[in-house]
């Protein structure tokens, strides 16, 4: 779905007037970063046209009293259509590499090397994230890859495509209402759900380097300043992608000829500029907006939407951050027309940036309409009909409870574990009945199917949900009557299921448990733990009654995990920051790399099993029409180029199949905490060629074997335990209520559920991204506002006057550039095919030897993270080497205290 403008929350926008366009020559480039940075000459006529960053061989050359075309027209529908039937045409989601905006790819669909369009005029309007239609240029015109060519950002052009479900986390939820409890709280670091869905440990890469303008390297100084170093196509080998080539190669490369989808939401933050020429008529017009983000390009704002002073006093906002929306691109210009929508504050404060990351992302963080809001329930306090006692199973009673973080305000789901005379178990998963409260077609049904998925940045949340929903009514808070839906088993202490039930419930939850208790709980198994250090219990259950349930929990989930990776699943544990929030600024006072432990993993288990559970349930109900969710094999290219890597550097993975790797990775490495920085490096490559799982209906694939999760090895899967915040959840609810006969199938065709599906796709995949700017701008901001931080650091990937570093004390990816270290010189070479970069440092004092430090894949060093003069960038440097605290590779140190406990 492309964006709607309401989404935007801005005022109302009118559509620009036409105009004769007229271009000065110092202004003909994309945007911002500027054709010196690329060593490209501008030439410009009289409409704008000229070469554009990227594109070297651009013919458009001054023409008089004649527009000429910078962009190709695009084709029409029915010649697109007939294309793709015909295979001529190739269809894929844009992405603009962050690093090098003039390159651009779109996925191959036979998993082969990505297709490449070079330079702005082949991409031809689109944006970052658009569905496009691409048509192969001819092949003496693909890209040429030289003999060991450093190719590091062709596949590397994701911003972090990990797929959330390999991340296997609870998600932590909370509200700035919980900051009243103490004047620092701590903000766990926001993840996407406590099924292990995709095998990464957590959405790990939220701060890799190139994501918006917040973990920005050197490199990108040269966009804004061409004597800063700019490294370009390095004949050298990285850790991703150090293939071992033939003498040349070729990569396919192609040019956009339609825009299928306009995924992209059209608004971008940034900058206002004043136009350089004063005489010319574009400057009583029309300003320049600069966005932060150069994948975008340079807007034409009309000067009626400026501020009236910006003209006589630019300089007061030129650290204003603004909101520009594109509302049209001409093929004869270089630059988008577009409207100012807002101002939104300083640069670099935590709530203009905020706002403008979720505007760029299309989220909707508007207040709910009241006609959204007349769809609640009106007679408060609510209390449950009499009616659904009779149509539900009542299990208020029970000793039924729920394990959340601290903070989290919306609690989905609870758990119950009933000890049976046989010594088996009656265990229960019971999750809100949010689909009771969201009458189908509904106002309120339509804004949720909207936005799709509740949004989590560090400091809040934007609900999916009103919070009268999300926080009272549909969560399982304790001590309060609440409608759930629940999934019932008959479970050896094995795990083996007996038996299963499925239905609409009653719940009162006992207590509301966090994580810390349920650790607490599990790790002191014999002792009474004291009232005082646990929540309050309701009278009908005990202290003791709760502890001993999750203990059994745990004794069950530990065989589940067991059997489970028997079984072939994957997990990817990485990195993830939680912040320590000041009370009153809610500035980052520190942050640390969150803990999984084993209450987490505990939850974890029994929502998998849940979700699988229902999966089979739905598709056997109804086998065309079940909203399910797939992982997909990794790609084929870069897994190979992984392969090749590992051998490469003696490392003996296994990447048959997801069981295999997931062997390869707890077996390969020892306890010590060097092989650990080691597996953390190993794991971090091991995600990138890793897709994203999806939902999609059942009854739009043909293939069952296309049904597949990779990461959970398990032939179907869903999403049903978080309603609150996931709308796909909602679906599934219905589609579960219709299976049990308590309703009629949703009245839903499989294209039209699928397209709902793909709707849910966009909008989790924006959110994710959201959550990692969020997590870079907080990381940004505590780096200039508490920095320079040290850490150590692996190295991932060797280049001739670079090297890419995993920060491990905050999971952080960062480019050091040797032209920034007091060097006396650098030697790049090959040992065997083993990339390694010598550095000689300049003494620190007359009459010492200069030190020489040799740099490979899996070194290990100690850097450090500095603020830049610019807003929100830092850089990394390596520490002098001798210098105090620094390890010793061989002393086997480098991980710190963060790394988590494997089972």
């Amino acid at each position: 779905m492309s964006h709607p403008d309401y989404r935007l929350n801005l005022r109302p926008l009118g559509t620009p007037r036409g105009s004769k366009w007229k271009m000065e020559s110092t202004l003909a480039t994309e945007n911002k970063t500027g054709m010196e940075a690329q060593g490209v000459s501008s030439l410009v006529g009289p409409h704008g046209v000229g070469a554009s960053p990227g594109d070297k061989k651009s013919k458009n050359k001054t023409t008089r009293g004649k527009k000429k075309s910078i962009f190709e027209t695009y084709m029409s529908k029915e010649d697109v259509s007939e294309g793709l039937k015909r295979g001529t045409l190739i269809q894929g989601v844009l992405r603009i590499n962050p690093k090098k905006f003039h390159e651009a790819f779109i996925p191959s669909p036979d998993g082969d090397r990505d297709i490449f369009i070079d330079g702005v005029v082949a991409r031809n309007r689109a944006l970052n994230g658009d569905l496009v239609v691409v048509k192969l240029l001819p092949e003496e015109q693909w890209k040429v890859i030289k003999l060991e060519s450093n190719d590091k950002e062709t596949e590397g052009a994701y911003e972090s495509d990990l797929p959330e479900e390999l991340c296997g986390s609870q998600l932590p939820q909370q509200s700035l209402k919980s900051y009243n409890d103490s004047p620092d709280v701590i903000i766990e670091a926001q993840f996407d759900d406590s099924d292990s869905e995709d095998g990464h440990g957590n959405i790990q890469n939220a701060l890799v380097d190139g994501v918006k303008n917040l973990s920005v390297c050197v490199q990108e100084k040269g966009k804004e300043d061409a004597g800063a170093p700019v490294i370009k196509d390095e004949n050298t080998f990285t850790s991703q992608d150090s293939r071992a080539l033939p003498e040349k190669s070729q990569q396919r490369s192609a040019k956009v000829v339609y825009i299928l989808e306009k995924k992209h939401s059209r608004a971008a933050t940034g900058f206002l500029k004043l136009l350089t020429d004063k005489n010319s008529e574009l400057f009583r017009k029309y300003a320049l907006f600069s966005p932060s983000d150069h994948r975008v390009p340079r807007i034409y704002v009309p000067l009626k939407d400026c501020p009236q002073d910006f003209v006589t006093r630019p300089k007061d906002y030129a650290n204003t951050l603004f909101i520009c929306r594109i509302m049209d691109w001409k093929e004869d210009s270089n630059f988008a027309l577009g409207q100012l929508a807002k101002s939104l504050g300083q640069a670099g404060e935590i709530e203009p940036e905020t706002e403008g990351i979720l505007t760029e992302y299309g989220v909707d963080f508007s207040d709910f309409s009241s006609e959204v809001l007349e769809c609640l329930p009106q007679g408060l306090p609510w209390t449950i009909p009499p009616e659904e006692f009779s149509k539900r199973r009542d299990l208020r009673k029970d000793c039924i409870f729920t394990i959340d973080p601290s903070t989290a305000r919306d609690l989905d789901d609870a758990l119950s574990c009933k000890s049976l005379a046989d010594g088996n178990f009656e265990v229960g998963v019971h999750i809100a009945d949010v689909s009771y409260f969201v009458p189908e077609g509904s106002s309120l049904d339509k804004v949720a199917a909207e936005r799709a998925t509740s949004v989590y940045l560090v400091q809040k949340v934007v609900p999916m949900l009103p919070r009268l929903l999300c926080e009272e009514l549909c969560s399982l808070n304790p001590m309060t009557d609440k409608l759930t839906f629940s999934v019932i088993w008959t479970l050896t202490p094995k795990g083996k299921i007996l038996a299963e039930w499925f239905g609409r419930t009653i719940i009162r939850s006992c207590t509301k448990l966090s994580y810390e208790h349920a650790q607490s709980m599990i790790e002191s198994p014999t002792r009474r733990i004291p009232e005082r250090e646990l929540p309050a219990i309701s009278p009908e259950h005990t202290c003791d009654e709760v502890h001993r349930a999750v203990l059994n929990l745990h004794g069950i989930a530990k065989e589940l995990r067991k059997q489970r990776f028997v079984d072939g699943a994957l997990r990817l544990d990485q990195l993830k920051l939680a912040f320590t929030l000041d009370h009153e600024t809610g500035l980052p006072q520190g942050c640390h790399v969150y803990e999984y432990r084993d209450s987490n993993k505990l939850v974890e288990e029994f929502m998998l099993l849940a979700n699988m559970a229902v999966a089979h349930k739905i598709h056997r109900a109804f086998p065309e029409r079940a909203l399910l969710r797939r992982h997909p094999p990794p790609q084929t290219k870069m897994l190979n180029d992984l392969v090749e890597f590992c051998d490469q550097m003696g490392l003996p993975m296994d990447f048959s199949s997801a069981g295999a790797l997931n062997k390869s990775l707890t077996e390969m490495f020892g306890d010590d905490k060097y092989s650990l920085a080691r597996k953390e490096v190993l794991t971090n490559m091991c995600s990138r060629p890793m897709q994203m799982a999806v939902y999609f209906c059942s009854g739009v694939l043909q293939d069952p074997a296309q049904f597949r999760h990779y990461a959970l090895n398990v032939p179907l899967y869903t999403h049903f335990t978080s309603p609150i915040r996931r709308f796909a959840d909602v679906l599934v609810h219905r589609l579960l209520s219709a299976a049990l006969g308590y309703r009629e199938l949703p009245d839903v065709e499989p294209d039209a559920l699928q397209k709902q599906a793909d709707h849910c796709n966009d909008r989790r995949m924006a959110s994710k991204r959201v959550q990692e700017l969020s997590t870079g701008l907080f990381f940004a901001i505590l780096v200039r506002e508490s920095g320079p931080l040290e850490s150590e650091a692996m190295v991932m990937g060797v280049l001739n006057q670079a090297f890419d570093v995993l920060v491990l004390r905050y999971g952080v990816q960062k480019r050091v550039y040797c032209n920034m270290l007091p060097l006396r010189s650098h030697h790049f070479q090959k040992v065997g095919k083993k990339p390694e970069l010598t550095l000689v440092w300049e003494p620190e004092d007359l009459g010492q030897e200069p030190v020489q430090q040799v740099i490979t894949v899996f070194s290990l060093v100690e850097v450090v993270l500095q603020a830049e003069a610019t807003a929100l960038k830092y850089s990394a440097v390596l520490k002098r080497p001798g210098t105090e605290g620094l390890l010793d590779p061989q002393d086997q140190l480098g991980c710190g205290d963060h790394k988590e406990e494997q089972d």
